[in-house]
């Protein structure tokens, strides 16, 4: 009878240990199906690195929803989130050459350790702007026209900002 209940022990800890085996392949599996790009597909892109605790992050993506104008002032570009806890995989082309890695990675190759974190970047890879922090919807407007229509390449941002706002 006791050689039966060790039997019957050892077998639950197989039993145990395969399903927890199996399981744990399901997640890398899905891991992987969740890899995402973040290559444009337009002319300019923003990426938004955000923070799970972050409030200002919170309001800036209740900004995006809500906010009209900041809805019409982002047509045309491409919008990517990165969230600095994941490790989820991300293809991305910044810094003009093609890599994958974890968004925590990349967020910290970017130097996006402060949240939310704003990067412009063009269809090459070539970051154009990173601004560190929330910008209220009529700033964060005169912004994304700074990028849409290239005035970085005439004015700096401060001085735009100053006759856009």
């Amino acid at each position: 009878m006791l050689m039966m209940a060790k039997f019957r022990h050892l077998f639950y800890i197989v039993i145990f240990t395969l399903l927890f085996a199996c399981s744990s392949e399901n997640k890398n599996e899905t891991v992987k199906e969740t890899s995402k790009s973040i290559i444009p597909k337009q002319k300019y892109a923003l990426l938004i690195v955000e923070s799970k605790s972050c409030i200002y992050c919170a309001q800036l993506k209740k900004d995006l929803k809500t906010e009209e104008i900041l809805k019409k002032a982002l047509e045309g570009m491409d919008l990517y989130t990165l969230l600095y806890e994941s490790y989820t995989p991300v293809k991305t082309n910044i810094g003009g050459k093609l890599v994958e890695l974890p968004e925590k990675d990349l967020a910290r190759k970017l130097n996006a350790t402060s949240f939310p974190n704003l990067i412009f970047y063009d269809k090459n890879g070539n970051i154009i702007l990173q601004i560190p922090g929330y910008l209220p919807p009529k700033e964060f407007v005169c912004v994304i026209n700074y990028v849409k229509n290239e005035k970085f390449k005439e004015i700096k941002l401060q001085d735009y900002m100053k006759k856009c706002v």
